[in-house]
């Protein structure tokens, strides 16, 4: 379903359907663009606002599920809901990360493991049936203004030369660390929209987004 010799924008919403459906009219149809469902949208909105960004979005979308037990049953409802992938955390139980993958695989979509958090991507992976499609390298939101928190690039090739898997980079991404990440060998890079006032680094809801979209795909393209 994904290219690894593509590199993809990936957008996240993570505020109330509202603001997600205005701000979505405006970015343009791609495909290497894909919408996020963020964790705090999903918990604002639940499985109905997956749903409504699907009538509104005919590509793909990543349910930021960040599933932690009972994989299973919330793949199934992010697939019924109309995702095209979803997350489970790299720190979760081997067994909750295995049956992530497989039920992903079984329903069609895309398995990505979020490794918020976990100090060595490898010892997560190591354990599993097999890989998922998709390892995110994450620095936290919580982090993006600790002084030395960088996103772990340093994994990119011990993790490729293991598994062929695809990685996404996320975490106070803009468009200079989006150049860093596909230099450093990212598939994916994550960023998020955010409001003025917020604490965190990505797209403001009062640019042009959609100019800085397009910026966005020049850069890692």
């Amino acid at each position: 379903m994904l290219d690894n010799k593509n590199r993809y924008l990936q957008i996240a919403f993570n505020y109330d359907l509202s603001m997600t459906l205005r701000i979505l009219s405006s970015i343009p149809s791609h495909p290497r663009i894909f919408i996020e469902a963020g964790t705090p949208f999903i918990k604002r909105e639940g499985m109905g606002g997956i749903e409504a960004i699907r009538s509104r979005w005919s590509g793909f979308i990543v349910a930021d599920l960040k599933t932690t037990d009972g994989a299973v049953d919330e793949v199934q409802m992010v697939r019924t809901a109309g995702a095209s992938a979803a997350t489970a955390l790299g720190n979760s139980s081997k067994e909750t990360l295995d049956l992530f993958i497989e039920t992903c695989a079984n329903l069609g979509i895309v398995s990505m493991i979020d490794m918020l958090s976990v100090d060595d991507p490898l010892t997560s992976l190591r354990q599993l049936n097999k890989p998922s499609d998709v390892i995110v390298l994450h620095r936290g939101r919580d982090e993006e203004s600790t002084f030395g928190k960088v996103i772990q690039y340093k994994h990119v090739n011990r993790i490729r030369s293991k598994y062929p898997t695809l990685i996404s980079a996320a975490g106070g991404v803009t468009v200079r660390e989006a150049r860093s990440a596909v230099f450093n060998g990212a598939n994916i890079v994550v960023a998020n929209l955010v409001e003025p006032g917020d604490p965190w680094a990505g797209i403001s809801t009062t640019s042009d987004v959609r100019e800085m979209v397009e910026k966005f795909l020049t850069t890692i393209a």
